[in-house]
């Protein structure tokens, strides 16, 4: 749990207070102006209605150009991101032809394969004159390539698991399989803080969905205990079937999965365990194998895995992850694999040549560099900014770290100042995060020097004086400059 300063969520809600204020005034002399004008939809309900219109409309719109920035090259350590400018407002935002080379905070690359590689991109490129960009068809029509099930095989040795089935999306891996695995008498006992993909696939499913507090194995149990008592609402008979959704690490907070306490609590009471490990597959792991070879923990205890490509293999989609018999019943009966278009032929073929590179099998050792490298990197930069009096977010080895912002005036002046100094960071607030807890979400890549990362904390940390969110004391410098020297020795 965040504990927030009493006094900075006094000032946050009283700035969200005074924006909702001034919006509903400005929407009270909009429907005089409104009234005046013609309208053609006389006699249909709008399209757009409720808090969620207005919180777009008078939030949103004045801080947009923060969000949605286009770039001009591959998501490398640095790229170009193209500028924009407006006449209205923020209402919408013009391209321009002028770029800016900025170092790159946001995007997923973990491992840095995003970029050209000497290994993955020309058998990607090759891929693509044999087999062209797209299948244009389902895997049960005309959709599956030897490549298909190259890669399928790939993955399965890779996490551990018996059998495997990829997707050409990664949201749709969470909410299209869900539904099929759980439905009506089932119940889905989700983290708190689970990924959206996670909650439309359990609406989805018809199955009812408890929630326990994140990252909380004890009140785990106590919801499981609680649950099973009772069973069914209404009838009382025992749930079909009850599977605990988790992720390996959580995307908005940077923290690992307590998996070996939900493990053990899961067999305990016999339910199933659902692991998302969209951010921690590739990333984290002595091999990259995920959450399960860094926490010690074995993949036959894990029932479903799951696991996206587009953050550390450079890629797109998803897999699921399980036995023999679980993955033969998904071919048969789910939507994502019957109807959808199958990943991408060069996709796939950028899928299995990056773990080829993290397995050693390219006949080099820079799998093994990349991992050493996205470890020191993020161990590195979370401790510097935490010494500087952030409040950072995450867990060590967790390429993903929050900077808490808090107030919304300085969700836009943190983006922009960065952005003015060759910096792109991601700013994340309402409704992806609960109110008061706006954060700029920082990503680290393997293919950051050391280099790059002191310019962005040099960046950070005067954008940080400047914008007031350092909300620690931060260490003296000459303690700081002793530690450097240290660890150089």
């Amino acid at each position: 749990m965040i504990a927030i300063p009493y006094l900075t969520a006094l000032t946050t809600y009283f700035s969200y207070g005074l924006l909702f204020a001034f919006g509903q005034v400005r929407d009270f002399f909009r429907k005089f102006i409104d009234w005046w004008s013609s309208n053609n939809l006389q006699g249909y309900a709008p399209i757009c209605l409720g808090l969620e219109d207005f919180y777009v409309r008078r939030l949103y719109l004045r801080i947009q150009d923060c969000f949605n920035r286009p770039i001009a090259s591959a998501p490398d350590a640095w790229f170009d991101v193209v500028e924009r400018y407006s006449n209205d407002y923020n209402k919408t935002l013009k391209l321009t032809t002028n770029t800016s080379r900025c170092l790159n905070l946001g995007s997923y690359n973990y491992l840095g394969f995003a970029a050209a590689d000497e290994y993955c991109t020309p058998r990607a490129i090759k891929t693509l004159r044999k087999y062209s960009p797209s299948t244009c068809s389902s895997r049960v029509d005309g959709g599956t390539t030897v490549l298909h099930n190259e890669l399928e095989g790939c993955v399965a040795s890779f996490v551990g698991k018996p059998a495997a089935i990829v997707f050409g999306m990664g949201y749709v891996t969470n909410s299209a399989i869900l539904p099929v695995l759980i439905g009506k008498g089932g119940l889905i006992v989700s983290d708190s803080l689970n990924h959206n993909s996670i909650v439309n696939g359990a609406r989805g499913s018809g199955a009812s969905v408890c929630v326990f507090q994140h990252n909380t194995p004890s009140h785990l149990e106590e919801v499981l205990r609680e649950q099973i008592a009772e069973g069914q609402p209404r009838t009382r008979r025992p749930w079909k079937k009850i599977i605990v959704i988790v992720e390996g690490i959580y995307s908005m907070e940077g923290e690992l999965c307590k998996l070996p306490e939900i493990i053990a609590i899961c067999k305990k009471f016999k339910v199933y365990t659902y692991l998302d490990e969209a951010h921690s597959i590739g990333a984290v792991g002595k091999s990259g194998r995920g959450v399960c070879e860094l926490l010690g923990v074995d993949t036959a205890d894990v029932d479903i895995m799951m696991g996206t490509f587009t953050k550390s293999f450079g890629s797109c989609g998803g897999y699921i992850a399980g036995s023999k018999d679980l993955i033969q019943y998904l071919k048969h009966t789910c939507p994502a694999h019957l109807y959808a278009t199958s990943i991408s032929p060069p996709a796939a073929e950028q899928i299995i040549s990056s773990i080829k590179v993290l397995l050693g099998e390219d006949g080099s050792n820079r799998g093994a560099q990349k991992l050493a490298r996205i470890r020191e990197n993020s161990n590195f930069f979370r401790s510097e900014l935490q010494k500087m009096g952030f409040e950072v977010l995450g867990d060590n080895d967790s390429p993903v770290m929050p900077i808490m912002l808090y107030n919304p005036a300085k969700i836009p002046a943190f983006s922009r100042e960065c952005l003015k100094q060759n910096v792109a960071v991601v700013t994340v607030a309402f409704p992806a995060t609960p109110l008061l807890l706006a954060r700029a979400r920082i990503c680290i890549s393997a293919s950051h020097t050391r280099e790059d990362l002191q310019k962005a904390l040099d960046v950070i940390g005067r954008v940080g004086d400047l914008v007031g969110i350092k909300y620690f004391p931060a260490e003296p410098k000459k303690l700081q400059e002793d530690e450097r020297v240290l660890k150089l020795d």
